[in-house]
């Protein structure tokens, strides 16, 4: 099978998943307690809103490794946003099934992040 070429990246298969994790995300912060608006939701909202754009920025550059700083921080704050639902688990606000299945999701965006760094590398 012949990949075609990804001229934009909103083609990325990671990009459109990382944009319905942030649409999931989103609705999940919208049911944790008011009092979280201005702490905990407001750190997750900022970092599940950065990797996408990251990402985004990061594609419709000319340079490789401007491209693949794109993708380093995208994963950091793939991360940072996995330590954000860590911590809305541990106090109680989602499920240890809901918890597990985003936990994983992200796990998965992370290795195409990866395999699309290396092949980023290969290329340059």
């Amino acid at each position: 099978m012949v990949k075609e070429r990804i001229n934009k990246f909103e083609g990325l298969e990671v990009y459109q998943k990382l944009c319905e994790l942030h649409l999931d995300i989103h609705n999940l912060s919208l049911t944790f307690p008011k009092f979280e608006i201005y702490e905990l939701d407001s750190q997750l909202r900022r970092s599940y809103n950065s990797f996408p754009a990251n990402l985004a920025e990061g594609r419709n550059n000319k340079h490789i490794n401007i491209y693949l700083e794109g993708i380093n921080r995208a994963l950091g704050e793939l991360r940072e946003t996995q330590h954000h639902l860590t911590i809305a688990y541990k106090k109680n606000y989602l499920s240890e099934q809901i918890y597990s299945e985003y936990i994983e999701r992200y796990n998965e965006c992370g290795r195409m992040l990866r395999g699309l760094e290396k092949a980023l590398e290969k290329w340059k």
